[in-house]
């Protein structure tokens, strides 16, 4: 209640006339002076990022749309019209294909706005704008695609059908549509975080000089429902922070997820406007449509504005699916001055009333304003009405989002309410409709679309040309290192550095890094490079007198990410994608914490392989058994497996520098000579040995995955084959001496820098095999090198038994594995290799195990090895739970 009125009444009108005489930042400066001076004097005001329930730019402030208002209705009338049909059509050739209708039914005049009006194309001058579509809209960016002439009706019926033929993916997948898409955005949660790093590497490019991105921008779409995914909202703060102002977001409100209401106790643009607010960002509501002002303006009570404060979203879902009559019952019928404010209305009227994400004018004006605001990012929070046209066949119903069918009835009413041009008797073949070539619709869209740059979405690859420097620029790895002592960690900083100061190279490396530089030994860098600050150094660094200081600067090249994993690694899949999105080449390093590589980010390193991203990921500190202290959590054993999961990322684990160095100029020719869309996982270990110089000949064996590394000159009776990897390459050359020493068996040793990759091939020669019978079975690599060999194999790594375990299949030999499968501990190296079974004594065991069971040692030679080497017949196995 208010106490005086009138006092309030003459604060409100010295507002008013500020705001008029000065302005509304004037005003806000007064406003936020007087809140500090209430705080200053003991008043609790506490802070509220909300605004009413309304539009937030004022309609006597709105940008009018320069646009024909009646051919671009028309034309998102034959897109809804064809996405339908897209969706509609598939389900009857083949039930269960699936598909979306209701998504890009409420958002097809967002959409529309952004390709009619503002997103520049791959031919503008200034450069491409970057759309990150929501993925259950591909429907509509098909039908579009169509009406320009990019896509034909026989590629229209062929809608998630591509497995034998081309077709059309389901979801924007730049793998299977690589002329076409740009970002894979359907896993929900990662369009959002990959489009905010995106514009972070923008302005990277820009700022070091690299690549002009003033006029460019970075536009993300995604779902009210899409924004409960940690990765949605776990990345705001750094776009304020990092002044993105080229990014905008564009929230679709239609207030439905995939299986009811997203907040229906609550309201979710309300809920959003506060964290995007809270977070820096520009927010700019889109609630209302147009004929909603008129009532706004008559609303003298102000009972319209408290109401719609009110009403939760389950209420408003259900005003739009039962109709106007039950809207002015329930939601005008509130208040006795909200039933006379209808009550010239009928119900008819009342159900039209629009959603301002369906208002062309107000989402133009909501684009244009985001356009033209600086220092900070954007969001438009648009409301909207899942499966808007639908009617009765799901507008507005909890079981939208699944519907792929619609009765002959509903078919009729939506082409009716759209005026599409199809006549009863076709209306059951449902029938794609395109306009005359010389028609106004096709000759207005195309017309805007060439005025603006050309078709979007549209991948194009015109990377410019860089020369790689040869092998020998390496010879720091290649040589070794004598007597002394690096881990394989060192080994690649140093190599990296290299790459660094490389005239043809050295500016396009992108080192990312998510604050573990001290602990991979790369803090050198910081004062060399320079990490990345879009306002460089406001501070003198504590450490301002050492020589690795800690430097920050506008030009830095260091991408220095902070403890985020799924940050880091949207980073790297921006810089590794630049050469199709930016039109250079980069080459990033990502280097973390091998155990939160791909075990936490495993969503986006798939994203990173459909996204054809080209790169090297360094998974430092790895091994179950190497990062001896860590323990449980930290002890990386699986993270190889889980990289060769991923088809076009191509792993190693590197024993020595010079296969780290063989394999990195490898994959450098691969990715940017040869422009292969692939990129690189590498294990790379924080143990400290001695690294031998390159032998001879074996690069080709190092790339595919497999080479003796060490074998006998006079081999004896009982010879064994040992194949290991990474930190255990040393135990298992250590074993083939005890062999020799203890127990007179011969061995040859083999480096395997990767299994995934023999793995690989070996499937590749077993399909060719089976493809054709009549010719000599193809042989896998791994066949190849151990056919003549003699005596077992046995293989020991720092992995899971199921990394080795891969390429069984393809060893002709008899094939035994060891390996750390169970949870990690803290202990020393020697105890945990004991513990996981892994070390040169139970390599032997093992060898010699192998040996008696081909009859070749006597069984009680292994019960003595066992004595011998301390082991406990019956101790707990280490994977037993």
């Amino acid at each position: 209640m208010d106490q005086d009125p009138i006092e309030t009444k003459e604060w409100l009108d010295a507002l008013q006339s500020v705001l008029q005489r000065e302005g509304p930042e004037r005003a806000h400066q007064l406003i936020e002076s007087l809140v500090e001076k209430a705080r200053m004097s003991g008043a609790f005001i506490p802070f509220s990022p909300n605004t009413p329930y309304l539009n937030t730019i004022p309609v006597d402030l709105e940008e009018r749309s320069p646009g024909n208002h009646e051919l671009e209705w028309k034309i998102r009338s034959l897109l809804r019209w064809n996405a339908m049909a897209l969706v509609v059509n598939a389900n009857k050739e083949h039930s269960g294909i699936g598909g979306h209708i209701a998504s890009y039914a409420s958002a097809a005049t967002l959409y529309e706005i952004g390709f009619n009006h503002f997103w520049k194309g791959p031919d503008h001058p200034d450069g491409q704008d970057l759309v990150y579509i929501q993925g259950h809209c591909t429907p509509g960016i098909y039908a579009r695609a169509y009406l320009e002439g990019r896509l034909t009706e026989e590629q229209l019926q062929r809608f998630r059908m591509e497995a034998l033929e081309p077709g059309l993916s389901s979801y924007p997948h730049p793998w299977l549509m690589p002329d076409f898409w740009q970002f894979a955005t359907v896993s929900m949660g990662l369009g959002p975080i990959m489009a905010i790093y995106q514009a972070r590497l923008m302005k990277y490019l820009h700022h070091r000089g690299l690549k002009d991105m003033t006029n460019r921008k970075v536009w993300c779409f995604c779902g009210d429902g899409e924004m409960d995914e940690p990765e949605s909202v776990g990345a705001l703060d750094i776009a304020d922070r990092e002044k993105l102002d080229n990014l905008v977001f564009v929230v679709n409100c239609n207030l439905q997820r995939l299986d009811g209401p997203v907040r229906g106790n609550g309201k979710i643009i309300q809920e959003l406007e506060g964290y995007f607010r809270g977070a820096g960002w520009n927010v700019i509501k889109v609630v209302w449509g147009g004929p909603w002002d008129a009532l706004l303006a008559r609303d003298a009570s102000g009972k319209l504005v408290e109401a719609m404060n009110e009403t939760v979203d389950g209420e408003y879902q259900s005003y739009k699916a039962r109709g106007g009559k039950y809207t002015r019952e329930h939601f005008f019928g509130k208040y006795p001055e909200l039933e006379r404010l209808v009550a010239t209305m009928s119900d008819e009227e009342i159900a039209a009333l629009p959603r301002g994400g369906h208002d062309p004018h107000k989402v133009y004006a909501a684009y244009a304003a985001a356009m033209k605001h600086t220092g900070s990012p954007t969001v438009i929070l648009a409301k909207t009405v899942k499966g808007y046209g639908m009617g009765e066949a799901g507008e507005g119903q909890n079981i939208t989002h699944q519907q792929k069918k619609i009765g002959l009835d509903a078919l009729k009413k939506f082409r009716d309410r759209f005026k599409i041009p199809v006549p009863d008797d076709q209306l059951e073949k449902l029938p794609f409709y395109k306009p005359a070539e010389d028609s106004p619709e096709m000759q207005y869209l195309k017309a805007r679309r060439a005025e603006l740059g050309g078709s979007l979405p549209a991948r194009v690859i015109k990377p410019d040309k860089i020369e790689i420097p040869p092998l020998s620029v390496f010879q720091r790895q290649l040589e070794g290192t004598g007597e002394r002592e690096i881990s394989t960690t060192m080994a690649f900083v140093q190599l990296l550095q290299t790459l660094i100061r490389d005239k043809n190279i050295g500016q396009r490396v992108v080192p990312i890094i998510p604050d573990e530089a001290r602990t991979f030994g790369m803090e050198g860098m910081f004062r060399q490079l320079g990490i990345y600050s879009v306002v460089g150094q406001k501070y003198s660094p504590e450490d301002a007198d050492q020589l690795a200081f800690y430097k920050e600067d506008i030009k830095g090249q260091i991408l220095e990410e902070g403890i985020t994993e799924s940050g880091a690694m949207s980073s790297f899949i921006a810089a590794g994608t630049a050469y199709a999105n930016h039109g250079i080449n980069l080459i990033p390093f990502y280097t973390f914490y091998s155990m939160f590589g791909f075990q936490r980010v495993m969503d986006l390193c798939w994203a990173a392989g459909d996204m054809r991203a080209r790169g090297f990921l360094l998974g430092a500190t790895a091994g179950r058994t190497t990062i001896n202290g860590e323990g449980l959590q930290h002890e990386d054993g699986h993270s190889l497996v889980m990289a060769g999961l991923v088809p076009n990322c191509v792993s190693y684990d590197p024993a020595f520098g010079y296969e780290l160095a063989v394999i990195i100029q490898h994959g450098l020719k691969e990715m940017i000579e040869q422009q292969k869309d692939r990129y690189y996982y590498l294990t790379i270990y924080n143990e400290n040995h001695q690294h031998p110089p390159m032998p001879a000949g074996v690069e080709k064996g190092i790339v595919r995955g497999m080479y003796l590394f060490k074998s006998e000159d006079k081999p004896a009776k009982t010879h064994v084959q040992l194949m290991g990897s990474g930190s255990i390459m040393r135990e298992v050359i250590a074993a083939s001496e005890l062999l020799r020493e203890d127990w007179g068996v011969t061995s040859d040793v083999w480096s395997v820098p990767s299994f995934n990759e023999l793995a690989r091939d070996g499937r590749e020669a077993e399909r060719i095999s089976l493809l054709n019978p009549g010719k000599p079975a193809k042989m896998s690599y791994v066949h190849e090198c151990l056919s003549g060999m003699s005596g077992p194999v046995i293989a020991s790594t720092d992995w899971v038994r199921a990394y080795a375990e891969s390429i069984r299949p393809f060893v002709p030999l008899p094939y035994h594995v060891l390996g750390t499968d169970g949870f990690g501990r803290s202990d020393n190296r020697p105890a945990l290799r004991d513990f996981f079974e892994v070390d040169r004594r139970w390599i032997a065991v093992k060898a010699l195990k192998a040996l008696a069971e081909l009859k070749l040692v006597p069984a009680e030679r292994v019960t003595q090895a066992i004595k011998i080497y301390g082991i406990k017949p019956g101790r707990q196995s280490p994977w037993t739970v």
